[in-house]
């Protein structure tokens, strides 16, 4: 008899599609290993406007790239998930944060946001770098703003309160990041003393066309309103949003029709004129 063509797959991956997948995500994690081996990783940048008529930069968001062995860029949400949990996120939090804090520390006017997770918090790594720069800069903590994702924040809300109280005191503002993607207790809203309420994209993008969207954003605002938090609405892609989303009272707004993410901002030509002069 002759032996099934699937036989010598891996066992619980004899499901063709099944094991494409596996195939492709351990490439994509052995990529982003000899990506930070290599130094291959960079930053893109995208502003967070500022809802006025005429509109200006609030702060801009810095978004983790990793470079794939044929130059391209790959953005966060290509290889993040696979290796979030892991080693490798670890050390990607840890570029992330240096990338930021550097380029906060050549442009004294610029504020930046940075992504991080709770499991950044306990990582030595991570905790010391952020130390070392908020000694050495004292105007740095008051130009940074630490993003943290709803679903992250929740996993361990005690250590993600602890430590915001300690880091706020330095002039660090949070962001909770992706509001209402996941499920959060509210109650925690208290405890924890965000300062920016990030609305999740799912909610925002087409907005004028989703009178749900619409009737959850105005509870959204509220939320920020009632705790005190500046309001951010994410993936604002068309004016028409925009301006539905001005009238629900969102404070900020971030998206392609402001900007997509670069990684050539203003300030590294202003930056690399200054170490030519």
């Amino acid at each position: 008899m002759s032996q099934h063509p699937l036989a010598d797959l891996p066992e619980g991956t004899r499901n063709p599609l099944d094991y494409a997948v596996n195939q492709r995500d351990s490439s994509t994690i052995s990529m982003v290993k000899d990506a930070i081996a290599h130094n291959q990783t960079l930053m893109a940048y995208q502003p967070v406007m500022r809802d006025e008529e005429d509109p200006k930069v609030a702060f801009y968001e810095g978004f983790i790239r990793i470079l794939d062995p044929t130059g391209r860029v790959l953005p966060a949400r290509e290889f993040m998930h696979l290796i979030e949990k892991t080693q490798l996120g670890r050390e990607i939090d840890v570029l992330s944060l240096q990338a930021g804090l550097t380029a906060l520390s050549d442009n004294k006017n610029l504020r930046l946001s940075i992504n991080m997770s709770a499991r950044s918090i306990g990582y030595a790594g991570w905790t010391n770098l952020l130390n070392r720069w908020l000694a050495r800069d004292g105007t740095i903590g008051e130009r940074l703003i630490l993003e943290i994702s709803e679903k992250s924040a929740m996993q361990m809300p005690e250590l993600v309160a602890s430590f915001m109280d300690q880091v706020q005191t330095r002039g660090v503002c949070f962001a909770l990041d992706n509001f209402g993607a996941d499920y959060i207790a509210i109650r925690y809203l208290k405890d924890m003393f965000f300062d920016i309420l990030k609305i999740d994209g799912q909610f925002t993008s087409g907005i004028t066309t989703n009178p749900d969207n619409r009737a959850i954003v105005s509870i959204m605002v509220s939320i920020a309103r009632n705790f005190d938090m500046v309001c951010v609405a994410e993936q604002v892609e068309n004016q028409e949003d925009s301006s539905l989303l001005h009238s629900l009272g969102v404070d900020c707004q971030q998206g392609f029709l402001y900007g997509a993410p670069t990684t050539q901002p203003f300030w590294h030509k202003s930056t690399e004129l200054r170490k030519n002069a």
